[in-house]
Order: structure tokens, then sequence, then C-alpha cells
């Protein structure tokens, strides 16, 4: 190691770093990606057996490495071969047995495996504009690797070619907008805090995503921690008086926080971070904090108190943390993403990362794709990037043959969009216009085995569960709205019901103390808004098309079709199905729990168990009629 403690010292350290990249592109390289959702599925048994092979076969001259998600989570194990004549190829749904024939095959042999690779010409790929995940395929353990990615040069340009206020002045041309989901431009919001009095200033990092389906945050902190550590550092050089940085994520991403340390340590080892960094003036250093796991700390002042020490419960605004933040001292924060793209900016400059995106949202956003869609992941996009192109392109559709019904936006905050939004943009702007917030970058597909109402009970209850109960409108109407919702899917609603759900939710939106409960009725207005026939279907024909809500669903054996097996009979848990060897079955409705086993389990060749909604169960047979003559 080498500490570096001027520009000429890391021209110096970018050389040697690029000379060694260049020796590995002359070998083999096997990349096998260790974020948590390729660890979850099974990635670090890939890696062991690709080193057993490597130890075995005697290949001294195969570089195997750990690298970050490269965004294919629902095609893991995932492992990136690199080929000095073969080129880059990714091998998809790795098991443990394919790792001896790729061995084989491809990097003894030099033939591809086609049937197992996902080709970077596919959608997937070739739609995305990847910025802040440009990089996670290199060792997120490693700074040389970041070194010879052009990493710490934005800063050494920003330390000794331009002012503190010329960067700021650049971050604010860019038109870079916060990507934790407010969309507040980001130069601005350094301003506030520049122009605050004090000469005892910090930045902070929001890393604390909770929304159900997002992981956005979480994987660039294991990819690529780095463009992280430096854009804070030119943060806090362009606001001034900031000596000090922390960032507060999430406890439940412990690979996070321990990449992260280690990227900190090793900026730390290497004079990147601490005092006179680059041999200017310049002093910055930086500290994680693991935060308690409640979604309220995703607000602002609720994250101050909560790396106080103490409950992280909202506050009051103003005053506003720009002036009165962390420790009562003008603080400015920002999530992940943000602090990820602040580098790109100030090295290639503001005209490149406007040159993609709309007129009011610059540059590309990154996205967790899940739900019922066929390439589940994490992309990134130019912003302005239509709803149908994300969904049908880059994910490759709705399996199974089902049809689209929604697009989930935005996390418990956001709203549900329907079909007549797959050419609407996806920007600030025309998401608050259909009443959804973009938020910090979670998108769920939903097909027609989704009933809008349960999902709208679904993320209020998760907002419930999650508020602090600080303020009234949140404590009191969220639940409120939440039991109207239960009462909905139970069949009891009333459709005056609706106009009562519509009335709260637009009062605790107005009048909620924070963001939590400000935007917790947008899954309901939405819903009601582009899907109230689901919810008239409810209360007036007690009808639950997804067949979701229970007590809207019965389960009943058709006669004609009973063979009397008894395979239903013998596999329900609560005993409600009736018969025997030559009887046909019959569910007692009493007793039926809507498990829905029995239909799970009778053999297709017969049939013979259906599902009900919003009409009536026909009775059941008489015991002499449900005997079954068999004929040979």
């Amino acid at each position: 190691m080498k500490q570096i403690n001027s520009i000429e010292d890391l021209i110096r350290a970018k050389e040697e770093a690029q000379r060694k990249t260049a020796e590995r592109d002359r070998k083999i390289q096997v990349k096998v990606h260790m974020g948590t959702c390729g660890v979850a599925s099974g990635a670090n048994e890939i890696w062991d057996v690709f080193s057993r092979e490597i130890k075995a076969r005697r290949l001294h001259g195969i570089i195997l490495s750990r690298v970050g998600c490269i965004g294919l989570c629902g095609h893991e194990p995932t492992v990136t071969v690199i080929h000095p004549e073969k080129g880059k190829t990714i091998y998809v749904d790795v098991t443990v047995d394919k790792v001896p024939k790729i061995m084989e095959q491809h990097i003894i042999g030099g033939n591809v495996i086609k049937e197992w690779v996902m080709e970077e010409d596919e959608p997937f790929f070739k739609l995305q504009e990847k910025r802040v995940l440009a990089n996670q395929d290199v060792d997120a353990r490693d700074i040389e690797e970041y070194i010879a990615c052009d990493g710490y040069q934005a800063l050494a340009k920003a330390l000794t070619q331009m002012k503190p206020r010329e960067v700021l002045e650049e971050v604010g041309k860019s038109g870079l907008r916060g990507r934790g989901g407010a969309g507040f431009p980001t130069g601005t919001k350094w301003g506030f805090v520049r122009s605050a009095p004090g000469d005892e200033k910090f930045v902070v990092c929001n890393g604390d995503e909770g929304d159900p389906g997002a992981y956005m945050d979480r994987t660039v902190l294991e990819g690529n921690p780095y463009a992280v550590i430096e854009g804070m550092a030119i943060g806090a050089y362009a606001i001034e008086n900031v000596r000090q940085g922390y960032a507060y994520v999430r406890a439940e991403y412990p690979l996070a926080i321990e990449t992260l340390g280690h990227a900190i340590d090793q900026a730390r080892e290497y004079g990147l971070l601490g005092k006179g960094i680059l041999g200017t003036e310049f002093e910055f250093d930086l500290d994680i904090f693991p935060g308690a796991g409640a979604f309220v700390c995703g607000e602002e002042t609720a994250l101050l108190f909560s790396l106080q020490g103490m409950r992280g419960n909202p506050r009051q605004r103003p005053p506003f943390p720009a002036n009165k933040g962390l420790f009562e001292k003008p603080t400015t924060l920002n999530n992940v993403e943000t602090w990820a793209n602040i580098p790109g900016i100030l090295l290639k400059g503001a005209d490149w990362f406007s040159s993609v995106g709309t007129e009011t949202a610059k540059g590309a956003k990154t996205f967790c794709l899940v739900g019922k869609v066929n390439n589940t992941g994490l992309i990134e996009v130019p912003m302005g990037i239509s709803v149908g192109e994300v969904i049908f392109d880059i994910g490759g559709g709705i399996p199974n043959g089902k049809k689209f019904k929604s697009l989930q936006i935005g996390g418990p905050s956001g709203g549900c969009l329907s079909v007549e939004h797959l050419n609407v943009p996806i920007d600030y702007e025309h998401m608050t216009g259909l009443g959804a917030i973009m938020g910090s970058g979670g998108l769920i597909v939903l097909d027609e085995d989704n009933c809008m109402v349960d999902m709208a009970r679904f993320f209020l209850q998760f907002t419930k569960d999650e508020s602090c109960g600080k303020c009234t409108p949140c404590r009191v109407g969220v639940p409120k709205m939440l039991e109207i919702l239960e009462k909905i899917s139970r069949g009891e609603g009333k459709m005056e019901d609706l106009d009562t759900l519509e009335e709260l939710a637009s009062m605790v939106a107005e009048v909620s103390l924070c963001g939590l409960g400000q935007t917790a009725p947008n899954p309901i207005l939405t819903t009601l808004r582009y899907f109230r026939d689901e919810y008239k279907a409810h209360i007036e024909q007690k009808k639950c098309s997804a067949f979701i809500c229970k007590e809207l669903v019965s389960y009943y054996i058709d006669p004609a079709k009973c063979q009397a097996c008894m395979i239903c009979l013998r596999n329900c848990p609560v005993d409600a199905i009736s018969g025997g060897k030559n009887l046909i079955h019959a569910i007692d409705q009493g007793k039926c729990t809507k498990c829905g086993i029995c239909l799970e389990m009778c053999p297709s060749r017969f049939n013979a168990v259906t599902r009900i909604s919003g009409e009536p169960v026909p009775p059941p047979l008489s015991e002499d009629k449900r005997v079954i003559v068999r004929t040979k």
C-alpha cells in the first residue's frame, strides 16, 4: 500500500493500477457476483467450486474474484467470464454441477456454453444507461481497481482545479435531483447548507432503504462503495466547513456495512480520507452508523435524531436540517445513489450527465424491477423511459401468459398505475401528476392474479406498523383507513365507505407531520382512481376477481368431476372435506379456511375442485346421490 499524498501520487497510483488491469486482461478472469442476492442464491458455493476446480487443474493463470451484483437478481448465481480472445460472457442461473462444465468447455476449451448465457445485446442490457452501476463488476474490496477506473480523479479535479463554489455550480448545472424520492435539486440543497452560518457542518448519506421490493442503495454500497465516499468528500469540499460525514445504513444490510467499512478503511490508509487529502488543506473523514431499521428513519429529521442516539421521530420543519441538523449544526442529507452520481458529474461534466433524461429530470435512475415480470432485478435507465419499455422490453413481459394489471411505484408511499399508463414517461412530474411518486426506485409489477384492494391494504398495513405515532393524523387516520379496507376485503363494505376513504386520505396527506404520513394514502387514492371497479365489485357483488380476499372466496367440488380419489380429503388440514372411497367428496363451508390445498392437490386429469367468488356455492348433494357407481 502506498500513501497518496499529492496529485502526482494519485496519477502514479492510477498508472500502476491500470498496468495491473492490463495484466489481468491478458488472463482469463472469472468473476462471481456476490451481492446479497447472489449470496442468498448460493454464490458462496459457486465460488468454492470454482476455487477447487482451478486448484485441482493447476490453472495458475486464471484470476478468480468476488464482485457485486450486476442486476440479474432473478438469475442468480451469476458468473462473468472474461476471456482474452472470446471476450465477456455472462452465465446465469449457475449451479454447482454447471461449474466443472464451464471450466472444461469454456475456460479450458474456449467454447462458450450459449444455452446458459445472457447476451449483452439483449433488451435487458441494451436499453439501460449504466452510470452509477458502471463499476459493479470490479472488486469492491480493492481500492486500486476503483482508482484504475478513474476513481478519485473527480475529487482531485475539485481540490486542485475548482473553487468550492464552482463545484456547487457544476452540480447545480447538471440538474441532478435527489434520488431518494423527493427529487429536490441537489445543488440547491447544498447551497442552503453552504450559505448557513457556522464553522462546523456535516454531510450525511441516507442508506436507510426501507421500501418493500427496493434494494438499489444496498447494491451500490456492496458493489461500488468508493463512489459514495468520493461523492461525499466532494460535497464536503463544495459546502465548506465540513470535516466529518456519516453514512447511515440500515442494520439489516450487513454485507453493505462490511463492504463500505472496508472501503473507508482503505481510503484512510491511502490518505484519501483524513487530514491534508491529496496534499491540500482539505480535511474530511467518514464513519458508518448502522440504523435501527425503522422505516420512518428514512425521513431526514428522524434519521438525524437516530444518528444522535435518540428515538427516530420526525420533527416539525422549519428549522430545516440545512440550518439546524446533526448536533444542531447545518447538515445536508442525500441518499446513496445521489452521492454516487457526484464523481461522474465532476469528472465528465454537467453536460455529460444531462445528456440523457428529460428537460426536468436529468440523468439516469436505478430501479428495482420485481414482482410479476420475467426479468426481475436491478436496472439503471434514462429518466423519461416509458413504463411499457421497462416492463415489456427490459423486464421481458409478464410470466405464464398472464395479463399486466398494474405497476406499483414508489414503495408504500407510492401509487398503483394501470394499463392505460404504459406509455407514460417515468420521471418526477409525470408520476406526481398520476397521484404516485417515483420514490427511491421500487417497481413492483402486478398481473391479473393481484387484487388491488388487497395491495392497498398491504401497503397501508406496512405504513401503520412503521408509523412513529407522533402526529394525530397519521396515528389515527392510517389505522382507520386500514380498518375500512379490511372491512371491504371481507365483503362487509358499503359504497359510502369509498367517500370516507377519499376524505380521510386527503386529510392525512395534507396535515401529517412528515413524508410518511403525507404519502401513506397514495396507494388508496391511486387504486380508487384507476381500479374503482374492483372496490365496487368487493362491495356490491362480494367478489374478488383475483381470488385473494379469502372471505369472498369459496372452494367447491364439482360432483360431476369428482372421482372420489380422496387426495383432497387426506390433505385438508382442518378436515373440512367429507367423502369416501366410493362417495363423491364435499366441502363443509363452515369449516373451510380457504387455504386452497384442495385445489392444488386435485389431479389435473379430474380438475374437480374450483374456486368461486361473487356467486353462491351450490348446495351439497344428498348422501345417496353422492355414491359413485363404478363400471369395469
